[in-house]
């Protein structure tokens, strides 16, 4: 007979909701098992009790990923749990929106989407790729990023340059694996309009937006947008083919080659739904 394989680890942050949880419930829909971990310790406790119910063997810490200790820890705690050389597939997804012009976006939003956003995928990577290294085989860093790491919009100016490192994170980090012939690859995600609580809170927010324009952009995205089990779906499927630049949702893939084309004819496109959104 031959070898029975194994079902693949693949550890998940931000998985309590959103994109987060439902890639997490994707990949145990595919067989995999999860590691699940997110700062609000109850909703991952509900997708934690979902997987299992589904037959997965699942596993769940509440962790700051911005705390590069607690990460270096959550993988020596994994290695002792899980009987495995290393994760299969790593998805860094833990990340927190801010919306407000330049001038209206304080110190301290900055270094949040600094250490969340950035820091979050520095962490995650730093504390589980050597051992993916090590361990060999074919495996997996997933680094969701944005659209507006790749397209920058009004109004976005700390979340787009904090997401456009995510992507050139990945890049770097990516030709550095095949320099070396490593069977570690990177995928980065990055998600057009997709219909998360990314948004909805007044904390992702600068002072200078008020009720009607957040009213505004939560209609908008209600509207334009498409459920995180989009993004999920396709996460799994990049991860299946190997598949470097992911681009989901409404208008991530005509903006992203329109800007290829003309840069200056996709910012004006970009500037028109702005104003229709409510960004400005």
């Amino acid at each position: 007979m031959g070898k029975v394989k194994r079902s693949p680890w693949v550890l998940v942050t931000g998985a309590a909701s959103g994109i987060g949880r439902a890639t997490a419930m994707a990949f145990a829909a595919t067989g995999a098992n999860l590691i699940l971990v997110d700062i609000d310790a109850v909703a991952l406790h509900e997708v934690w009790v979902k997987i299992r119910a589904l037959g997965r063997d699942c596993l769940a810490r509440s962790i700051d990923v911005s705390d590069a200790g607690a990460m270096a820890e959550l993988a020596g705690w994994v290695r002792e749990q899980v009987e495995i050389p290393a994760l299969d597939v790593l998805v860094n997804n833990a990340g927190i929106g801010y919306l407000g012009s330049f001038l209206d976006t304080p110190t301290e939003a900055w270094q949040r989407l600094l250490a969340v956003n950035l820091l979050g995928v520095v962490n995650g990577c730093r504390a589980f790729l050597p051992g993916m290294l090590v361990a060999g085989g074919k495996r997996r860093i997933v680094n969701v990023a944005s659209l507006a790491g790749l397209v920058a919009a009004p109004n976005m100016s700390a979340y787009a340059a904090v997401k456009h490192a995510v992507a050139g994170l990945g890049e770097s980090l990516g030709l550095e694996l095949e320099l070396a012939a490593a069977q570690v690859g990177v995928t980065t995600v990055c998600p057009g309009i997709i219909n998360t609580q990314i948004t909805k809170s007044r904390d992702s927010l600068a002072s200078s937006i008020d009720d009607t324009q957040h009213q505004r952009l939560q209609a908008y995205y209600a509207r334009q947008g498409v459920s995180p089990e989009v993004g999920a779906d396709a996460i799994v499927r990049a991860v299946r083919d190997e598949r470097e630049l992911v681009l989901v949702g409404p208008f991530a893939k005509p903006i992203y080659h329109l800007r290829r084309v003309s840069r200056r004819l996709a910012q004006r496109l970009v500037l028109r739904d702005a104003r229709s959104a409510g960004y400005i």
